[in-house]
């Protein structure tokens, strides 16, 4: 029973860590083991960078119509300019084409692998993109339309708490205003549009709000992060929080709602996010789709009231172009904090989060919140663990006595269980004693595994001495040997070969050597874990070690 209790554990762990390796393998762009990629051709490169002319929602019949119409009466290109607006947190621009928000860098965000230095959301590069324009009237402003700029700052002052940006444009008897307002220290960026209708008669705009981007999964963040969800994602009441997969999009099985009256549309990655969002009930119409081969968009429809020859409509939204910040996105927007990936165990992983930010709101250094979080999570499990450990104790004991009688009983399967059986009786030992408790505590790790994976509190967090990112590998000897390699992890595989000697050995030499090879081979792994996990996984096992120790002496095991 004792050997198939320690099999069945380690086929647990070793295929959590297989998987855990694909998923750093899918995020850092290689094949996956399980779902290989599919090659891109030369084709569908040459389409993705054809440009985002194609980019006009389908938003029911009345939608498509007036795309028709706008896309037949386009004037010819006119040439547009670029213009950056930098507050204290964001460096953007904007394009006069369309009035798109084209690029978007977070100053506060560093990222070693930009050549801008720090993160960068949206990206022309990506052909990554917010965009909106006019339906329903025919000729009237789209995201191709040129608009003209008022004058205006484009740097938030000293002092200043908002910073207002203007674009005009007349087109098809109808004139398009659209202003930008941003606020000192916030990435949400106030969103208006004013329609005014110049012609003779009533109009019934359609405002479409849209973000574009290619399907490349990005690679920022740390170097190790399975499978933390990048793609579109929409929200409602009703349907509340749905991600839609690249690959479900291109294949045409991707499902959601599609008619509401609340909700928003996001572009999801690890640590950061782009949203509209609009507040206000009211009818809108959802459309996320393929645009080609690697470009996808994801947007919403909404209507103008009708507009009388001279007057003027305003519909206000936000975009949101930013960090993942559990607390702030939640009061920007009802259900925008599920944009945070925290895998499968999300009912575990939201209050370990809030138990782990009021650590930190106490310590002021998310290096000694992690290390007061294992903590208390093992006075929590202080009972199981004891009652585990205890168990495995008495087979350390008894251990001489099973090898006698194995040796003795060889050549009788039947009777060696049996007396192995009546061992355990005899000396009160439950072989499965020790399987329970790691079953019930495994949901909790994993749990907080993923938050501190998708925290982008995390990013740049130092903790003490040469842990400067708690985000990245512990590197520190890399400089040295080429290799990231760092005390933490060393560490990490000295106190696993420990908790190896403490435990039972098997009766199986062979079971006994893999006891002491499987901490040495998926240690390797540790090197790219992100300090932080692995600041984790060696207090745990610190933690775990310590009242191992002390329960074996109680036992008697260790003189």
């Amino acid at each position: 029973m004792t050997d198939i209790r320690r099999t069945i554990l380690w086929v647990v762990f070793t295929m959590s860590l297989v998987l855990l390796w694909d998923g750093w393998q899918r995020h850092n762009g290689q094949a996956s083991m399980f779902h290989p990629a599919p090659a891109q051709t030369a084709a569908s490169a040459a389409s993705a960078a054809s440009g985002p002319s194609s980019a006009l929602p389908v938003a029911g019949s009345a939608s498509a119509a007036g795309a028709a119409s706008t896309a037949a009466s386009a004037p010819a290109p006119v040439q547009s300019q670029l213009v950056d607006i930098t507050t204290d947190v964001v460096k953007a621009t904007i394009d006069t084409r369309g009035g798109s928000l084209v690029r978007v860098e977070l100053l506060k965000h560093a990222d070693d692998t930009h050549p801008s230095g720090h993160v960068v959301v949206l990206d022309p590069i990506r052909q990554y993109s917010a965009r909106s324009g006019l339906l329903n009237v025919a000729g009237a402003p789209n995201d191709q339309t040129v608009l003209t700029l008022v004058d205006g700052p484009r740097e938030l002052k000293d002092g200043a708490d908002t910073l207002t940006f203007r674009l005009e444009g007349e087109q098809g008897g109808v004139k398009l205003a659209k202003t930008y307002t941003f606020k000192r220290g916030d990435y949400a960026i106030g969103v208006q549009h004013e329609v005014t209708n110049t012609g003779s008669a009533a109009v019934t705009p359609q405002l479409y709000l849209q973000l574009v981007r290619d399907g490349h999964i990005d690679h920022t963040g740390p170097s190790f992060a399975p499978a933390s969800f990048s793609g579109p994602a929409l929200y409602t009441d009703k349907a509340k929080y749905h991600k839609l997969a690249f690959d479900d999009l291109k294949k045409g099985k991707a499902e959601y709602e599609k008619l509401a009256d609340d909700g928003w549309v996001a572009m999801v990655q690890h640590y950061f996010v782009s949203a509209w969002l609009r507040t206000e009930a009211g009818p809108r119409e959802f459309n996320v789709k393929p645009l080609n081969e690697n470009l996808y968009s994801a947007g919403m429809v909404m209507n103008f009231a009708t507009v009388a020859p001279g007057a003027s409509a305003k519909l206000d939204n936000q975009l949101y172009v930013g960090p993942q910040e559990e607390k702030k996105l939640e009061v920007l927007a009802p259900g925008l904090e599920l944009v945070k990936d925290y895998g499968i165990f999300k009912v575990l992983s939201k209050p370990l989060f809030w138990l782990l930010d009021m650590l930190h709101s106490l310590l002021g250094n998310w290096g000694w919140a992690i290390i007061m979080l294992v903590v208390l999570l093992k006075v929590a499990f202080y009972g199981l663990n004891a009652s585990a450990y205890r168990s495995m104790a008495k087979m350390k004991a008894v251990n001489p006595r099973i090898q006698q009688m194995r040796e003795r009983f060889k050549d009788k399967p039947q009777q060696m269980q049996q007396e192995m059986m009546r061992i355990y009786k005899e000396e009160k030992i439950n072989p499965l004693g020790s399987c329970l408790p790691i079953f019930l505590q495994m949901p909790f790790f994993i749990a907080l595994y993923w938050v501190l994976l998708s925290s982008v509190e995390m990013r740049g967090a130092p903790w003490v001495l040469w842990i400067h990112d708690l985000s990245k590998p512990d590197s520190l000897f890399g400089h040295i040997l080429s290799a990231p390699i760092g005390p933490l992890p060393l560490l990490m595989t000295a106190s696993s070969l420990l908790q190896v000697w403490l435990n039972p050995q098997p009766a199986d030499p062979v079971q006994a050597k893999m006891m002491w090879f499987m901490p040495l081979a998926f240690s390797v792994m540790f090197f790219f874990f992100p300090s932080g996990l692995v600041l984790y996984w060696l207090v745990n096992n610190i933690l775990s070690i310590a009242q191992q120790w002390m329960i074996n002496r109680q036992v008697g095991v260790m003189k």
